[in-house]
């Protein structure tokens, strides 16, 4: 089968389609024939080295297709079935060897590319809005990169929650999508962040600061949350969190060290503000990993009517696999949702940029 393969870390250039054998699903497994294959941020960060992978690896954990086989063990799928996953290595192509415990049925009318863009955003939201902090009615939430494939689902959560959210953005347009998206003040990335938040929650701070961005709004999260309130660190799009001058308390390299990939990847962090000057800080252990039912459950819950979903998730644009290298160059510095598309180029047919018009970042 073809797949993109990556022998060096690098940038783009790195991603090489080659010839490769088809994966062997084990006994728990299913074999799988990728539809859609999500292109995330975290993609990055093991085909530059952030987070060890040994080489050579095909990258990409998230995906959606069709079972062409299952093993002995396996008793809740069958072959022709739809299904989509997070949490499955190797995903950059033409099949996958999906363990079934990250496997979620796709229901009938749901397309393929819809379906593999919901559940690394979509949990990622889930588990921070229901989890990391659990968002209250009447809270003032932060959330930066609010036009992003996280912030937009995030916005959208802990406002159906009763939540009164603040976002960060670097543009007008990101501003009218994350306003879209439900989100009550807009701030810029220029802007004093934190004089801005604390003046709009009276001097207070909000309850939760939510930042996959890092390095270059660590700070500013720190000092808009409140007292006894939550700063949850779960991606650095901008560079890792390596010291704090504001919290001297947490080591360089404290508040990013790299586990495993799993099906529902946690913050790296939590700091709880416990007061003035003084930091509470917690960390997910290595070998800490998630149940066997949590992400069946976050993802039906995600599906389910009212609060908690289904939300609003919509894919960028869709590339063709054997172009991975072109097209991924784009997201490179940028949290975006993409697609690559096995299926368009083995019948001759690119599907880049379809449905741009209802496509978000």
């Amino acid at each position: 089968m073809r797949a993109i393969q990556v022998s060096r870390l690098g940038d783009p250039d790195v991603l090489e389609l080659a010839e490769i054998p088809d994966p062997q699903p084990g006994p728990a497994d299913l074999l799988v024939r990728t539809e859609a294959i999500g292109v995330n941020f975290i993609d990055t960060y093991f085909r530059t080295g952030v987070y060890p992978h040994p080489l050579p690896y095909v990258p990409g954990d998230e995906g959606s297709g069709v079972v062409e086989a299952v093993g002995a063990d396996v008793r809740d799928f069958a072959p022709g079935d739809r299904v989509a996953w997070c949490g499955a290595t190797g995903n950059y192509a033409e099949k996958v060897a999906v363990p079934a415990a990250v496997a979620i049925a796709v229901p009938d009318g749901v397309p393929a590319p819809q379906a593999a863009s919901a559940l690394a955003q979509g949990l990622t939201a889930h588990y921070l809005a229901y989890s990391t902090y659990p968002v209250q009615s009447g809270d003032t939430v932060l959330v930066h990169a609010g036009a992003g494939g996280v912030g937009l689902l995030l916005t959208q959560l802990a406002t159906k929650l009763g939540a009164r959210v603040i976002t960060t953005v670097s543009s007008e347009e990101k501003e009218k999508l994350s306003r879209e998206a439900g989100a009550a003040e807009v701030l810029r990335y220029d802007d004093d962040i934190a004089a801005r938040v604390r003046e709009l929650t009276d001097g207070e701070g909000v309850a939760a600061a939510y930042d996959g961005v890092g390095a270059s709004t660590f700070e500013a999260s720190l000092a808009s949350v409140r007292i006894r309130g939550t700063l949850a660190l779960f991606g650095a799009a901008s560079g890792l969190v390596r010291r704090s001058t504001r919290s001297g308390s947490i080591p360089p390299g404290h508040c990013f060290s790299p586990g495993p990939p799993c099906a529902l990847r946690p913050y790296p962090g939590r700091a709880d503000v416990a007061g003035r000057g003084r930091v509470r800080w917690y960390r997910r252990r290595h070998t800490e990993r998630p149940r066997r039912c949590a992400l069946p459950a976050r993802a039906r819950r995600r599906r389910a009517p009212g609060p908690g979903g289904p939300e609003d998730n919509r894919f960028r644009r869709t590339h063709p696999l054997t172009n991975s290298r072109q097209h991924v160059r784009p997201y490179v510095r940028t949290i975006h949702l993409a697609m690559f598309i096995p299926a368009s180029d083995l019948d001759g047919r690119a599907s880049s940029g379809s449905g741009s018009d209802s496509c978000r970042t």
